[in-house]
């Protein structure tokens, strides 16, 4: 593959879809996570399949509120970056946003670091499928005392 070569127009168009479903994944977190539910409804699809940690099945965003609201205090993410797969095209993008939560515990004591990944399918400018994975099952556990905390050889 030549590196240097300048790029088709079919990776070009490419490339544009993935900026603009990386846009509009953005936006919607930083939305979803005011919490503001009815204003992230302007980027999802009718028809939106979610599937929270646990594989909670969801299909609002107002029901992910709900769920944060019955977990936290409060929480929020932190971007650490957003990733388009490739071959992006206007039926199907693939986007990853990754980073950490944090934020505060119901009890008010205070969280950070907690790693998560996000996965959308963003079709036609709308987000169509959301997967969410972290580690908040494990910290509640550790805070229980149902599981000791791992320390890694170095």
């Amino acid at each position: 593959m030549n590196l240097s070569a300048p790029l088709t127009s079919a990776q070009n168009s490419s490339h544009a879809i993935g900026l603009a479903a990386k846009a509009v994944v953005e936006e919607f977190l930083r939305i979803i996570m005011i919490p503001d539910p009815a204003g992230a409804r302007a980027f999802v699809a009718t028809g939106l399949e979610i599937h929270f940690t646990g594989d909670r099945l969801m299909h609002d965003p107002s029901e992910c509120s709900a769920f944060n609201a019955s977990r936290y205090k409060w929480v929020k993410k932190r971007f650490e970056r957003t990733d388009v797969a490739s071959g992006a095209n206007q039926m199907e993008a693939i986007v990853y946003n990754t980073g950490t939560l944090y934020g505060a515990w119901p009890d008010g004591a205070p969280f950070e670091g907690n790693r998560y990944v996000d996965r959308y399918v963003v079709s036609q400018g709308k987000i169509i499928k959301m997967e969410v994975w972290n580690d908040s099952a494990e910290r509640m556990l550790l805070r229980a005392g149902l599981c000791a905390p791992w320390f890694a050889s170095v």
